[in-house]
Order: structure tokens, then C-alpha cells, then sequence
């Protein structure tokens, strides 16, 4: 493998910034991996968009990031991996790409009660991807999967989670109620979920629940490094990395390529959106927060 394919970066791709959860696995993991992250800002969320729709949008989000000279792809939204993860592999079956499913596999598996609730896009609820996983792994062990939807949870998050808003008080309310129904494992299943975690175990430590959280972050990193590994496109040159965030706006996302570095002062994290709209230092502000953790609950 020659020095430029390991000095490439991983593509991240989601509707908005709930990817961002995933790529705080994958930078603990491979912390001299640089990454384009490819938010569709203009059209987020997928999860209330058709099957066609979401298609389409993930066809162009990974051919963009294949374009941009991306060694592996991540589809960071569990919506987009639901209606179109098998169609971009078979587009491009050169680049490793890797999709994402709600952790139900190990909440069915370590569940007591035999009662789990997954939280998710309508998008992932009704996908094939969630209903193979229902069949292989919940059925079989008598397990019920509570499914629940809120379409407000997206752009609670992209709100920065204000803990008075209705999003808030509703999933208060859901926690009473699965805890209620019997309850014990709640998977998060939508790549903004976990921003809003330390809300939730904070309510359940308070109200002494005995209910536990997963989500597929760090599997994703670990398929991730595996993948890397097979395919011997580790990076292991730090001297490659610098820790900064650059934000741009795509206007034409068929024909406006990254602007990818190939010097040394390239940023950890290249940040692209599509909504033009929004001002690239607020974007970078908010992307920092959510890596940082800044919100409080």
C-alpha cells in the first residue's frame, strides 16, 4: 500500500451532526486517522424522508466523498445505512464502506427482563436492516423490542438540548413509561442519540431506574480499525495531524470537490455542510461543543 492511500482520510457521512458521536470513536481509536465529515445540513433529518429520497441523497453524499479520495466511508445515520448501504457498496465496491444498525444484538442478549426499547428515526424502524436484526437475534430469545419515535429529536439536538424544551419532558415521560413496562435496555438508534445520553443516565440515576443505555459508536470504530487493518491503510504518522476543525459550505455537491490537504498542517477533521445558509465559524463552534462535551445538563 503506498504512502498517499494511508495518509488519506476516512469519509464520514450523516444528515447533520449526529455523526459527529461516531467520529469521537474513531478518533480515540485512531487518533492519526484525518477525517472528511459530510453533513447534508440542507435536507437533515432523513428519518422522515421516503426510501427514494434517502437513496438518492446517501448516492451522492458517499459518490462526493469517494470523489474527495476517501480510503473508507462511514455512513454515520442509521436512516441512510437502512434504505441505502447495500445499494453504495454495490457503486463502489473498491472503497470499504461501513453502515450502521442500533445496538440491538447485545441489549437483546444481556436484557433480564426480556423487554428492550429502541429509540430511532421512522426511517430505521421500518427499515430492513433493524427487522433482520429483530428476526435473527430478538425473536429467537423471546425478546420484545419496543420501538419509539420522536421526530423532534433531531432538531433538539442540532438545538444544543435545551433541558425545558418538549423533546426533554418527553423522553422524561418515556423513561417512567419503559421503566413501567419493564424495560432494561434502551438502544439508541440514531447517531444524534448519544449527544443527549448524559440527559438520560442522569434521570435514571436520579429516579434510581434500572434500566441501561447502548449505542453502536464503538462497534462502528472497531469494524472501522478492523477494516483498515485487513486492507493495511492504517495510518500510524502522527507528524500527519493537527488538531483543528475547518468547516466549508458545498453549493454544488455533484461538482464542487474537497478541498483536501496533502501538506502536513492537515486539520483532523474537515468539516462540510450543505445548507449554505449557515455561517461556517458558527457550525465549527457548535461542532466543537458537541466534541467537547460542552453542554450541561
Amino acid at each position: 500500500m503506498n504512502l498517499s492511500t494511508l495518509s488519506a482520510p476516512i469519509g464520514v457521512f450523516d444528515s447533520g451532526l449526529g455523526g459527529l458521536s461516531v467520529y469521537q470513536h474513531l478518533q480515540a481509536q485512531l487518533p492519526y486517522e484525518r477525517v472528511i465529515y459530510f453533513a447534508d445540513t440542507l435536507n437533515v433529518p432523513y428519518g422522515n424522508r421516503s426510501a427514494q429520497d434517502i437513496v438518492r441523497l446517501t448516492e451522492l453524499a458517499v459518490s462526493w466523498l469517494v470523489h474527495a479520495g476517501c480510503k473508507l466511508i462511514v455512513i454515520a445515520c442509521n436512516s441512510a445505512s437502512a434504505y441505502a448501504l447495500e445499494r453504495v457498496r454495490t457503486l463502489y465496491p473498491a472503497v470499504p464502506i461501513v453502515g450502521l444498525v442500533p445496538a440491538l444484538k447485545p441489549a437483546v442478549l444481556a436484557s433480564q427482563n426480556k423487554q428492550v426499547a429502541v429509540l430511532a428515526t421512522r426511517a430505521t424502524l421500518e427499515g430492513e436492516l433493524l427487522a433482520r436484526v429483530i428476526n435473527e437475534y430478538a425473536t429467537p430469545h423471546a425478546v420484545k423490542v419496543i420501538k419509539y419515535f420522536d421526530a423532534d429529536l433531531v432538531p433538539w439536538v442540532e438545538a444544543g438540548m435545551p433541558t425545558d424544551a418538549p423533546p426533554a419532558k418527553r423522553l422524561r415521560e418515556m423513561l417512567n413509561v419503559w421503566t413501567g413496562q419493564g424495560v432494561d435496555f434502551l438502544v439508541l438508534g440514531c447517531t444524534h442519540y448519544p449527544f443527549f445520553r448524559p440527559f438520560l443516565e442522569q434521570e435514571i440515576f436520579h429516579k434510581n431506574y434500572n434500566l441501561r443505555i447502548v449505542d453502536s459508536g464503538k462497534a462502528i470504530a472497531d469494524r472501522v480499525v478492523s477494516l483498515l487493518k485487513q486492507h493495511k491503510m492504517m495510518n500510524r504518522n502522527s507528524s500527519d495531524i493537527v488538531a483543528r476543525i475547518e468547516a466549508y459550505s458545498i453549493e454544488d455537491v455533484v461538482h464542487r470537490p474537497a478541498k483536501v490537504h496533502t501538506d502536513l498542517q492537515a486539520p483532523a477533521l474537515q468539516f462540510y455542510y450543505t445548507d449554505i445558509s449557515h455561517e461556517a465559524e458558527t457550525l465549527q463552534q457548535k461542532v466543537k461543543q458537541l466534541l467537547t462535551g460542552s453542554t450541561n445538563f
